[in-house]
């Protein structure tokens, strides 16, 4: 006998509002009933374990199917079936108490693919792509009747006797024509790998069953190889390189957890190492956009995290702030640190050379996060121009008694690019400087302020801020061959010659073996200009005159020269001496470096 009846939700018509809030994602509704049709397997399977179903399980599987030409789509299963009763409470009964509230709670995000399972809608999913939907199933119970339940988009359904000899459910979808693009192989196959392809229970389309139901994170680390990471690594990413080293999650309090975290090797283009964490709930692919999940300087991890206690329909200012999302963010930085202080004190030489790609995280991690900043000071690495590896206490020793200025403050001298910095290199380390080499264009300018604010009583200097006796400013000044009238002179000749009011053009005593003038830009002036490069700010900062700072070596034999020299030949060597300095800067291009050649022949003959 046919009963028929309204679905009980408080609006007209539900479905046009599930495609309105998924209009965009509409092949959801596959993981939706796949999932269903996977936990209806998992709960007859729990229940004989139980003792309470005694008949047999035989092969549990979901098996997704289509027809072209009837224009539907299948997805059968198993399971613990339904009842003509439980139908009426499970299937017509939609789980909130209306349209408005829905609408007004979740309007204007973006998750909407995420909305549905957690407010009893994933069977309703199917209504996204199908005009009519028929649910054929048969519970588990003895002496349970088979049921057929129709429903055509509207809120009206029907429930009548069907045939169906075994326990199980399928689903039917009639297939409306702006959905029709879901009727092909290819296209279903690829949802079904994309969101199953770690489903706990076979999944077979086209008599080929597509997933791994025993993922590697979902087993013991005790009971796993290296090489059972890598291949799941490679089975991931095929075309990335071999992992650095892994992390397996595996917490089930306060919450549950588990998951593989892949350090990769990584090169200067961070976007190809974003957004390369998968996220799982209860083997369910859900996104692999994590970045309220994970801190995110991880974002550059690759792998996989599954957990049912993050909250999947919510915006990113709930997930922010909430109470399992915290902990969860809290435990994997701990994970990370650990495993990185493991690696550091176990095998510092394997560490030292992996440095390059783990240089890039732990600076990042350095910099952004706090938790995770306690304990990588211990474990981040300086790397000195000689190729030698320090850690932050290490170095602070290595460098103080040669390199603390008159305020009692120790100076990390630094070069961004030894070739082209290469004479003021070698300046520092006629001195007895040892140079760091920070040389990361990411990442390294904002490092070197962090390591400032962070490491008391600390003031990193690159090599060409200033000359090489006031880059440690001990108060104590080098005698000058020069009188105080010479001195003045020869900055009057410079003045003239250059003609240039962006120069700040000083006489200092410098030793007798340095570059006759020397350029340097002022620290500060340079983190301004890296700064305004790294905001978009570049073109701004170029229409600005650069102040440099011309600072004449008084005690170098050509500045005796220049003194001596008539008007003309000191017009040659003021402008000859200067470009010598502008091309140790690389600043020597275009007409400047052409005349400077001529002159320099000239010079010779």
């Amino acid at each position: 006998m046919q009963e028929k009846g309204t679905i009980s939700v408080n609006t007209e018509n539900i479905f046009p509002i599930i495609k309105k809030f998924l209009y965009s994602d509409h092949e959801i509704f596959l993981r939706e009933l796949v999932s269903n049709a996977v936990d209806a397997s998992q709960k007859i399977k729990r229940l004989a374990a139980l003792g309470e179903f005694n008949g047999e399980l035989g092969e549990l599987k979901v098996k997704v199917s289509f027809n072209k030409e009837a224009k539907t789509i299948t997805v059968s299963d198993n399971g613990i079936g339904l009842t003509a009763e439980e139908i009426k409470k499970y299937i017509n009964q939609v789980a909130f108490s209306g349209a408005t509230e829905f609408v007004e709670k979740y309007k204007g995000q973006s998750d909407g693919k995420d909305i549905i399972g957690k407010f009893g809608l994933g069977f309703y999913s199917a209504f996204m792509v199908a005009e009519k939907v028929r649910l054929v199933t048969r519970s588990y119970q003895e002496e349970a009747e088979a049921a057929q339940w129709i429903c055509d988009g509207s809120t009206e359904f029907s429930i009548e006797p069907a045939v169906r000899k075994e326990r199980g459910t399928d689903i039917i979808l009639h297939i409306a024509p702006d959905s029709e693009e879901f009727l092909d192989k290819w296209r279903l196959r690829g949802i079904l790998e994309k969101y199953g392809k770690f489903l706990p229970i076979p999944v077979e389309f086209e008599e080929e069953v597509i997933n791994t139901t025993d993922p590697i994170w979902a087993k013991s680390p005790t009971d796993l190889k290296e090489e059972d990471y890598q291949h799941f690594y490679r089975e991931l990413y095929p075309m990335a390189g071999e992992p650095l080293f892994w992390i397996h999650l595996n917490v089930d309090y306060p919450f549950e957890l588990t998951g593989i975290l892949y350090f990769p090797k990584v090169t200067s283009n961070l976007e190809l190492y974003k957004n390369k964490i998968q996220l799982y709930s209860r083997q369910v692919f859900i996104t692999d956009e994590v970045k309220d999940i994970v801190p995110e300087f991880m974002m550059l991890l690759h792998g996989v995290i599954d957990s049912p206690d993050i909250p999947l329909n919510v915006s990113r200012s709930f997930l922010q702030s909430d109470g399992n999302v915290k902990k969860i963010n809290t435990y994997i930085t701990k994970k990370v640190a650990d495993k990185l202080q493991e690696l550091f004190k176990n095998d510092r030489p394997a560490y030292e050379q992996k440095w390059e790609s783990l240089g890039l995280f732990a600076k990042y991690g350095f910099m952004s996060d706090d938790k995770f900043y306690e304990k990588a000071k211990d474990f981040t690495l300086l790397k000195n121009t000689e190729g030698k590896f320090f850690t932050l206490d290490e170095y602070r020793e290595h460098v103080q008694a040669s390199q603390t200025d008159k305020n009692n403050e120790v100076i990390f001298l630094y070069t961004s690019d030894a070739e082209k910095q290469n004479v003021y290199l070698q300046s520092a380390r006629k001195k007895g400087y040892d140079v760091l080499l920070l040389n990361d264009g990411l990442i390294d300018h904002h490092f070197i302020s962090a390591l400032e604010s962070k490491l008391p009583h600390t003031r990193l200097k690159r090599v060409d801020a200033d000359t090489v006796e006031k880059l440690v400013d001990t108060g104590v000044q080098a005698e000058s061959v020069l009188s105080e009238a010479d001195a003045s002179r020869l900055k009057e000749i410079f003045e003239k010659v250059l003609d240039n009011k962006s120069l700040v053009i000083t006489v200092e005593s410098l030793p007798t073996d340095e570059m006759p003038v020397v350029i340097t830009l002022p620290e500060f002036i340079r983190r301004m200009k890296d700064m305004a490069q790294g905001q978009g700010m570049a073109a701004m900062m170029g229409g600005m005159p650069l102040s440099l700072n011309v600072a004449i070596n008084g005690n170098h034999v050509l500045s005796q020269k220049i003194l001596a020299a008539e008007e003309a030949q000191q017009t040659q060597l003021v402008h000859q001496v200067y470009d010598l300095a502008l091309l140790s800067q690389n600043m020597l291009a275009g007409e400047s470096l052409a005349r400077f050649i001529a002159r320099s022949v000239a010079l010779v003959n």
